[in-house]
């Protein structure tokens, strides 16, 4: 879904503009603004696609707010709104690429028509076939395999030294500086096809990185790995030095790739059809603590809420609490048992099943003595067991009896009790999730009764909880099966009734009590709901009480 902002300094304009779209079939996220400050702060705060504005405003006219949008977010769409009169503005506008006028007298079909063609644009960017056809071309290349190399030993390194890492960097072609820290970003890449060979799936992440390279490089200095376990590892620094202090450009570089992340999830879904669960650091990292640093953000993308599936969520690696928890990564010396790890990790339930049905398959014609065997099986038994333990599911799963091997004629009773342990593992992970989820939705839920005469945007909800918009939006209408602008609508429609069945205050003060500044845009909302208006209601409401 795009998000859509309209700026007007006239109320009515802007409020009428909203009304409009809101009764569209459009995929839109509306937002609005009274100036073009207002839409600064909204700007800095979250990734906006589509801005729908009055060019000639006081303080900040549309040309000024422009600058400011590119700046922000390259890819958005602009459609400025103009009197006949303001031909200067409009010869000024119309030399950027991306951005369309439609005079004030056109009226609202041109002007939809000017939206829907801004959608258009913004699709056929995801597509980006050009950057597809790179990708294949390059995913065999020594120098992406070289760099990938590196940053894996970097990632599990004990020692680092500053020079050398230096002089690494620029003789692999690595364009992230040495002595500036750097973002890390994590990606977990979901393919719809669950039996997807490791070569496939390894060249759909590859794909990802290509095809996030041009996202990024608007804005930033980047690279992209694939780890060991086939998750994309992001290094990321500011591409350049903005005016202000060092925390407000990591606060911009944090937010611009927030917004940038779920732009390119939208691309890797319509190009690549996978999906992709993004955790970042929201603090830069020192060269020598990346070790650490990943180990944690591996972690943190295996605590979230849900399934992650299109998810861009910010993270902190430095939580106090983290300091006593055991490292996320699973260490096994095995290939296979390395990857069934890796899928453990990831929540992928079918194909840690099928690869372990492949190895208990192949040993299951071996004597109870065989060497090999009993290597593996106490392999994969500790694997499970050190996730229980980690996940604090002992006493859930029954990991713990899986050391003490039990003699048998075949191998097949003591694999088959490390499948159904698995298969438990991996079912009480499902129902943490969810838990997790109801968790986080009720605190949103609380907040907003709490709150409810306040700004309650998708956005300062999402602010709150540290999620991007779009994903809070997806989980809390999964959870509770509607959309939380309805429960939002729902509360502040009960809440106005109650203090318009008392006549101590005016219908204004009413509308301001629930979250409308303007008794225009009460009113509006009132009869929306309840096809009267709040002064109709409080008269109907009088009436029945008077008669009882």
């Amino acid at each position: 879904m795009y998000r859509m902002l309209i700026v007007d300094d006239e109320e009515i304009i802007t409020d009428g503009l909203m009304d409009i779209f809101s009764n569209l079939d459009l995929e839109l996220d509306l937002y609005k603004a009274y100036s073009g400050e207002e839409a600064l702060k909204l700007l800095r705060r979250t990734r906006v696609d589509i801005v729908l504005s009055d060019i000639c405003m006081p303080e900040m006219d549309g040309l000024e707010l422009m600058k400011h949008i590119h700046s922000n977010w390259p890819q958005c769409k602009i459609v400025f709104l103009t009197g006949h009169n303001e031909f200067d503005y409009v010869y000024q506008a119309i030399q950027k690429p991306g951005v369309q006028y439609m005079l004030k007298s056109e009226g609202y079909p041109k002007l939809i028509e000017a939206v829907r063609r801004a959608m258009t644009e913004l699709e056929e960017a995801m597509r980006m076939s050009h950057l597809l056809q790179q990708a294949r071309e390059q995913l065999h290349t020594l120098e992406t395999l070289a760099q990938g190399d590196y940053f894996r030993h970097l990632f599990h390194s004990t020692a680092l030294d500053n020079q050398r890492l230096g002089d690494d960097l620029q003789r692999l072609g690595i364009s992230l500086d040495a002595s500036l820290p750097v973002l890390l970003v994590h990606g977990i890449v979901v393919c719809a096809d669950p039996d997807i060979s490791y070569a496939d799936r390894h060249e759909a992440a590859l794909a990802v990185k290509f095809l996030s390279e041009s996202w990024l490089a608007e804005r930033t200095t980047s690279t992209g790995i694939i780890d060991r376990y086939g998750d994309l590892i992001w290094l990321i620094q500011p591409g350049s030095v903005l005016a202000g202090e060092a925390e407000d450009q990591l606060c911009h570089t944090v937010k611009f790739l927030e917004g940038t992340f779920e732009l390119i999830q939208q691309a890797c879904m319509a190009t690549l059809n996978v999906s992709l669960a993004v955790t970042l650091s929201g603090e830069a990292e020192a060269w020598e603590s990346l070790p650490a640093a990943y180990d944690r953000i591996r972690r943190r993308q295996h605590d979230r809420p849900g399934d992650g599936t299109r998810m861009v969520q910010t993270v902190s690696l430095r939580d106090e609490a983290f300091g006593d928890k055991p490292a996320v990564a699973y260490r096994a010396s095995g290939g296979k048992a390395e990857m069934m790890a890796n899928h453990l990790e990831a929540g992928r339930r079918q194909e840690f099943l099928n690869l372990f049905d492949e190895l208990a398959e192949a040993v299951a014609g071996q004597g109870p003595g065989c060497r090999y065997t009993t290597e593996l099986y106490y392999t994969i038994a500790l694997m499970l067991l050190s996730y229980a333990n980690r996940w604090e599911l002992q006493d859930k799963t029954g990991a713990d009896g899986l050391l003490q091997l039990r003699e048998s004629r075949s191998w097949r009773e003591p694999f088959a009790a490390l499948r159904t342990v698995a298969e438990t593992l991996f079912s009480v992970r499902t129902s943490g999730e969810r838990k997790r989820a109801a968790i986080t939705v009720e605190k949103v839920c609380a907040y907003i009764d709490e709150h409810i005469g306040e700004d309650l945007s998708l956005v300062r909800l999402a602010d709150m909880i540290h999620f991007n918009p779009s994903y809070l939006s997806r989980l809390f209408k999964q959870e509770k099966g509607f959309n939380l602008s309805e429960y939002i609508e729902q509360l502040r429609l009960r809440k106005a009734k109650e203090l318009l069945g008392s006549d101590e205050l005016r219908v204004a003060e009413v509308g301001s009590l629930v979250g409308y500044d303007s008794p225009q845009s009460f009113t509006r909302f009132f009869k929306k709901m309840t096809q009267m208006t709040p002064q109709e209601y409080r008269t109907l409401a009088e009436a029945g009480n008077s008669s009882k």
